[in-house]
């Protein structure tokens, strides 16, 4: 099949209505997929306060007619002009319409527009399309020692930073 571009618009997490969706989106895939960790609860219960705050962003994907939400993605900053890409969903009816692409692409730019000067992610080798968007998206593996964090996500299996 043709890759066809997403009808989506990206927006910037503006309301507690986009809040409420990039908290239903991620707990859906987290909890069918993994557990959901404390880490996850925090970030999610408060991304204005935990991810917007401090200097970080969530772009959320719209339907351009309806303005439902079918995609999300954070970035979260850290010291140093380094931020992590996370928290990436899509909806299930929305996924192979090109949305993720879209919303890497998008944080890749809303990164460098925020000053950005490394940008890392951790992923699961249980997400093998996710892991083939960031691939594609020019993101390369990395090992643990390389990460600019401590104490990372222990379901991530795989680490990568943007080339």
């Amino acid at each position: 099949m043709p890759y066809i571009s997403a009808p989506t618009v990206v927006s910037s997490i503006a309301s507690q209505s986009d809040a409420d969706a990039f908290r239903t989106l991620n707990e859906e895939w987290i909890s069918r997929l993994f557990t959901l960790e404390e880490q996850d609860r925090a970030v999610l219960g408060d991304p204005f306060g935990r991810i917007v705050g401090p200097g970080g962003d969530v772009l959320l994907a719209h339907e351009p007619d309806s303005g439902t939400v079918v995609g999300c993605v954070a970035l979260l900053a850290y010291p140093d002009a380094v931020f992590e890409l996370a928290k990436m969903a899509v909806t299930p009816d929305a996924q192979g319409r090109g949305i993720g692409r879209q919303l890497i692409a998008a944080a890749i730019d809303r990164a460098c527009a925020l000053g950005g000067a490394r940008l890392f992610l951790g992923t699961n080798s249980k997400l093998a399309p996710a892991i083939h968007l960031y691939e594609n998206a020019g993101f390369a593996r990395i090992t643990r020692d390389r990460l600019p964090v401590a104490d990372y996500f222990a379901r991530a299996d795989i680490l990568m930073e943007l080339k």
